[in-house]
């Protein structure tokens, strides 16, 4: 059987799996809760590999893989946050009291349960509007990461199975249809099955992406000669560090980079920082602790997640610094130089040089479970904060009512509305997709996670924790973190600034602040800021009402 054939037979047997668990979905989705919420009665381990996979896309597999083929090692404390921070204190400190409250304020998205908290529709359509605008981005750089991998497969195949020369192959748009393909067929499932259909292909394609890494670090190290010997020749390989990285503080793919470089400032403040604590306030991530009905089940989960993020993002960075040992050994230069100079092409590079054919296309089929599982809570979560956040679809604002159950024929119009929603994201995040520099994978998503920690997390935190936080407080931290922290990714941050040129076109410089300020991450400055404000706010002014305090907060049967 040739290698088409195989390719053909992976490919439709996935998609006739993926098609039946999304009509599972559709034959359970028969109101507004059971699309926004999975009617809240979701397996723990579906939740926890739902959850796991929403959470690790092709952004972390090909975006921060690459991103680890430049840096080294260093990523594994992100690793180590995703594993403390969004899985443990997620699950244990915030999954539990979101659950709580939710269920008692009949809250269905982040930002309706961050505005009924608060007592504020403004909060919640701000909300909205802030994962609409943004989130399209995050969007873009997953499927990005997707159709860059199916290219190189195919690529690769044409050229090596067809014989089709390079001048041609590139004539041919396999980027552009890759995008365009995969595209649809995520959206079908996300528009037909809602947030059940979402959550159970995540379950799956969860599965498939944890059999998937385990195999490539497996082949990985027998590509580079064994577990003891491809980790000392990466540490041998420090004196071939590139001029341009040794400049920025690269001191080796096993050594971090020069305390206060600027590579150590990308590292920490950006990547490490930037998405280790921007994971807490994801609204694709946040509403999957409203979808169970017991405490024990999100205790049950942790165990599931924290194995699941180990293997995701451990692997995939522990591969993409050793791809330097593979590509020294077979070209005579490092990671970035065989991609030539894109970080998003280093893994796929990386994968369909090294590994067998039939590895090939299962590694591809990872990367689609990885990114349709990222990409179908994403437009989700745009249809859901178009529909019930921004225009306020089945969404009555009522603390009175108990239970907000809509009639039928309201039912469908929520639904029709929402669906809509997600058409316009997908929309919006393949332009962008098809538009987005190169390099852009693990950048565009720092960005996102960087943008909702700011703005929702400390609003977030204080709604979970503190009585006495207020309307007010919430509302002047939310709108100084988005306003600070777009202004430090417009007007400060370098590596922002060049990449969106506002800055330069308005005063001819590419920062306003020089050197470390160029380089801190906007999470740095806004989320602190955001913080300090929500509280002292909150000092000052009217507290909420007693009896939604008490509402908020009454203990739920487990």
């Amino acid at each position: 059987m040739n290698e088409l054939a195989i390719f053909i037979i992976i490919i439709v047997c996935y998609l006739l799996i993926i098609g039946y668990l999304g009509f599972l979905g559709y034959r359970g989705t028969k109101t507004a809760g059971d699309f926004l919420i999975a009617g809240r009665n979701i397996h723990p381990y579906i939740m926890a590999l739902s959850y796991g996979a929403t959470f690790i896309s092709t952004s972390a597999i090909v975006g921060f893989g690459g991103a680890a083929g430049v840096f080294g090692m260093g990523l594994l404390w992100l690793t180590f946050l995703n594993i403390f921070v969004g899985i443990a204190i997620a699950f244990i400190f915030f999954g539990k009291k979101t659950r709580v409250i939710g269920h008692n304020l009949d809250a269905h998205t982040f930002p309706e349960f961050l505005g009924r908290r608060y007592n504020s529709r403004f909060i919640q359509v701000l909300g909205g509007v802030v994962i609409f605008v943004f989130m399209p981005l995050y969007t873009g750089v997953v499927l990005i990461g997707a159709a860059r991998f199916i290219e190189s497969t195919i690529g690769g195949y044409m050229s090596r199975s067809m014989g089709v020369a390079p001048e041609t192959l590139a004539s041919v748009p396999l980027f552009e249809i890759s995008l365009a393909i995969f595209s649809v067929i995520v959206a079908a499932y996300v528009i037909a099955g809602g947030l059940k259909g979402v959550m159970y292909t995540d379950a799956l394609q969860g599965t498939v992406m944890f059999i998937g890494m385990i195999i490539l670090l497996i082949f990985t190290y027998r590509a580079v000669g064994g577990f003891v010997e491809g980790h000392e020749a990466l540490t041998n390989l420090a004196s071939k560090v590139p001029e341009s990285l040794a400049a920025g503080g690269h001191q080796g793919w096993t050594t971090m980079p020069k305390l206060g470089s600027p590579l150590w400032w990308s590292l920490v403040s950006t990547i490490v920082l930037g998405v280790g604590i921007g994971v807490l306030a994801q609204p694709q991530l946040v509403v999957r602790f409203m979808t169970v009905n017991r405490n024990r089940n999100l205790n049950r989960a942790v165990l599931i997640g924290g194995i699941f993020i180990l293997a995701m993002t451990g692997i995939a960075f522990v591969v993409g610094s050793l791809s330097n040992v593979y590509f020294f050994d077979k070209l005579g230069m490092v990671a970035i130089a065989a991609a030539e100079g894109n970080t998003d092409l280093v893994i796929p590079t990386y994968i369909n040089m090294a590994m067998p054919p039939w590895f090939v296309y299962l590694f591809m089929l990872t990367l689609l479970a990885a990114a349709m599982s990222t990409i179908s809570s994403q437009f989700h979560a745009l249809g859901s904060a178009f529909s019930r956040d921004m225009i306020g679809v089945g969404a009555k604002f009522d603390f009175n009512i108990k239970n907000n159950n809509d009639s039928n024929d309201r039912s469908r119009m929520v639904l029709l509305i929402t669906k809509l929603g997600v058409v316009i994201g997908i929309i919006v995040s393949v332009i962008l997709g098809y538009f987005l520099p190169i390099s852009i994978i693990a950048r565009g998503t720092a960005l996102f996670f960087g943008v909702c920690a700011a703005t929702f997390l400390p609003m977030y935190i204080c709604g979970l924790y503190w009585k006495g936080s207020t309307k007010a407080g919430a509302i002047s931290g939310m709108v100084v973190g988005i306003v600070t922290s777009v202004f430090w990714m417009f007007f400060i941050h370098k590596a922002n600034a060049e990449m969106l040129r506002i800055c330069e076109l308005l005063t001819g410089k590419a920062s306003l602040l020089p050197y470390p300020w160029s380089a801190v991450d906007p999470i740095l400055v806004a989320f602190p800021l955001s913080f300090i404000v929500t509280i002292l706010v909150s000092l000052g002014t009217k507290r909420l009402p007693q009896d939604l305090i008490n509402r908020s907060f009454k203990p739920i049967q487990d």
